[in-house]
């Protein structure tokens, strides 16, 4: 499901402490060069509030970015415009992806294909992705491993406190399932110094290599590879994240 108003308006504090944006972006422009593609127009499927296409458009690059949540759309088309980039957006289900004009590449970073959160969105995804790429063009991707949700998230629960900000998060493990249902309390400080709480509940799956490899080459892609985190090495038992490069013939 989308993301709500509130954690919109906080997921760029958040995502700050464990993504340095500069260098993804920098990743995926050498992962998809490494495959020859090197992209006029880019389409990146849960794009959040653009902190991924906004570094992309700083290069030159047509980028569309993609969400299912209005609030994240509207402060991503609000940053675009504070960096004075192009940046066009659209709201869509990226299970049902449908694209006015074929891409170079499609990127979906950030845990977008986790939550994708059964196989069958996933390999939905897949072929829509598949039919928006030009021949020759790539899906780049990345996704929180199995052995992350499992065995460093799985049941456990975390917390933060923060000046401006503080929330409680609980795990629930599927083991059957592969899901991962969390559940999070935040508590956000106010312009008065009160705190308002509001609460969010997120489902991901943690896809497996060889799931992920076999439903990118059933929906028609080719040289499928898989990468331990922001590396060109094939991924450890251990990676907490994975990332996978497709191509359409």
């Amino acid at each position: 499901m989308p993301y709500g108003a509130s954690f919109a308006a906080v997921y760029d504090a958040l995502m700050a402490e464990d993504f340095d944006y500069t260098a993804w972006a920098a990743y995926y422009t050498d992962l998809l060069a490494s495959a020859g593609v090197h992209p006029g127009y880019l389409v990146e499927c849960g794009c959040g509030t653009a902190s991924l296409g906004i570094e992309w458009a700083r290069r030159g690059i047509r980028v569309l970015g993609v969400d299912q949540s209005p609030d994240m759309l509207a402060i991503a088309a609000q940053r675009a415009r504070q960096a004075g980039v192009p940046l066009a957006l659209a709201r869509q289900d990226i299970a049902q992806l449908c694209l006015g004009r074929r891409a170079d590449a499609i990127v979906a970073t950030c845990d977008t294909v986790n939550y994708l959160a059964s196989p069958r969105a996933a390999r939905a995804f897949f072929q829509r992705a598949h039919a928006g790429l030009k021949a020759g063009g790539a899906l780049a991707l990345d996704v929180s491993s199995r052995y992350k949700l499992e065995e460093e998230m799985g049941d456990a629960p975390f917390f933060a406190v923060r000046d401006d900000l503080a929330y409680l998060w609980q795990n629930h493990w599927d083991r059957a399932a592969h899901t991962l249902d969390m559940e999070l309390t935040f508590f956000v400080r106010e312009a008065d110094g009160r705190y308002r709480r509001f609460d969010e509940r997120h489902r991901q799956r943690a896809h497996s290599v060889p799931e992920l490899t076999a439903w990118l080459e059933e929906a028609g892609f080719v040289s499928v590879r898989a990468f331990g985190g922001m590396t060109f090495a094939p991924p450890s038992a251990t990676d907490a994240r994975i990332h996978f490069l497709a191509i359409k013939q």
